[in-house]
């Protein structure tokens, strides 16, 4: 990508809110489900996701989906400092409380920096669904810092 074509796509982002996109294995359906249901408002959306998770929902739903690593590979962590860059407005999260993963700390990680640099979350479906039909979704919104000052 050349220089100006980079400057052109950091605008494109500027423009529209960023979601991430992440599921673990057990939830990928559920979220691939919910995805669909949701085409239309995701279009409006800079998608990001997780290796598998991407390429899965860019399938179902024909959208450019950025695609990192995959979460055990460092996924998890990538979205968080795309987070703490304030590239990502909202966290669509898809995790499985009742399998262990290999990677936890880091998915406990991500969570954390998602709570840490307030961004809206969602862990669930119902709650995913509460975040695409509020009234704030498309209204510019300044992000409270954290602060270590106090």
């Amino acid at each position: 990508m050349t220089r100006s074509e980079r400057i052109i796509y950091d605008l494109v982002l500027m423009e529209k809110k960023s979601i991430a996109l992440i599921a673990h294995d057990n939830k990928k359906d559920d979220l691939l489900e919910w995805a669909k249901h949701n085409e239309k408002t995701l279009s409006k959306f800079n998608l990001f996701a997780t290796g598998t998770t991407g390429k899965k929902i860019s399938d179902k739903i024909h959208q450019q989906v950025t695609r990192l690593q995959s979460g055990p590979l460092g996924g998890d962590q990538q979205i968080g400092a795309l987070i703490t860059e304030g590239k990502i407005d909202i966290l669509i999260f898809f995790w499985d409380p009742l399998q262990p993963m290999p990677h936890d700390p880091d998915v406990k990680a991500l969570l954390r920096i998602a709570v840490v640099w307030n961004i809206p979350m969602a862990c669930n479906r119902s709650t995913a669904d509460f975040i695409l039909t509020s009234a704030m979704l498309f209204e510019k919104s300044e992000r409270v810092n954290p602060s270590l000052e106090k």
